[in-house]
């Protein structure tokens, strides 16, 4: 793995949900049970996964339980430093990184924001749930609020967020159906990623697959299998206990069926 990094013209990680559970950002157990005991009791679900879908009755109580979720997935740093490990990998490189996750580890590990494509969103940006407009808005100092007022499981009326052109509720900016923002900076960091890939596309790249699942291979397993193949000089490298590929590209295939956090460690 290393070998071929150093030899790299240029590096093309695809990050998926292995990575951010790989430095510790677990959505259930000890960590859920800290944040979510009293949701937990009422309702009981036993992850964040469940308790984000849950039909809550009011607006005060979803952004009473949203609020705490984005500050611990967002706004507070993961538990390892498997993000700042792999910034170290990479930093002297030409790199560029695309991205499944919504929880903005990258930046904080000092990859460069010019460097990143965040395809489904960003737990740090609301917008109009409807949506009337295409823009984003950071929520940052409302979170913070929402989890400093809140009370017994709902936050004041006064702070639930509505569009500022419209006047409907907002939400999360999350890819989740057709509604989802493609804003002016997803739409520059798109350029930027199909950019990179024209400028390095026939030289020494590697392909950089981390802890990408089978939930949206479309986005990042499928194209790093087909930039491969197309170039000749390209090698796909894959961190997954589940580490698979083609059989027309095993030959400039590198698979590390291990732990993630083990490895960059």
């Amino acid at each position: 793995m290393i070998a071929a990094l150093e030899h790299a013209d240029a590096v093309v990680i695809g990050a998926g949900a292995g990575l951010s559970a790989a430095a510790g950002f677990e959505y259930s157990g000890k960590r859920f049970h800290d944040n979510f005991a009293d949701f937990e009791a009422k309702y009981g679900f036993h992850d964040m996964y469940t308790g984000g879908f849950y039909p809550y009755s009011t607006q005060e109580e979803y952004w009473a339980y949203w609020s705490r979720y984005i500050l611990i997935n967002r706004y507070q740093a993961p538990p390892k430093p498997v993000y700042e490990s792999l910034y170290e990998l990479v930093k002297d490189k030409n790199y560029f990184v695309i991205t499944t996750n919504v929880d903005h580890c990258f930046q904080r590990a000092g990859f460069q924001k010019e460097r990143l494509f965040y395809t489904q969103g960003d737990y740090g940006l609301l917008q109009c749930s409807v949506p009337c407009h295409n823009q984003t808005y950071d929520n940052e100092a409302l979170v913070r609020r929402m989890v400093d007022k809140q009370r017994d499981m709902k936050i004041p009326t006064s702070l639930v967020p509505r569009c500022p052109v419209c006047g409907k509720f907002m939400t999360m900016n999350l890819r989740s159906d057709d509604r989802f923002v493609e804003d002016k900076g997803w739409h520059t960091a798109y350029k930027r990623y199909r950019s990179f890939l024209s400028s390095y596309g026939k030289k020494h790249i590697v392909y950089f697959e981390i802890g990408v699942g089978s939930n949206t291979p479309a986005i990042i397993k499928y194209p790093f299998w087909r930039f491969t193949q197309q170039n000749p000089n390209a090698t796909y490298l894959c961190v997954n206990p589940e580490a698979i590929c083609p059989e027309e590209i095993k030959e400039r295939a590198i698979l590390l069926k291990t732990d993630i956090a083990e490895l960059l460690s």
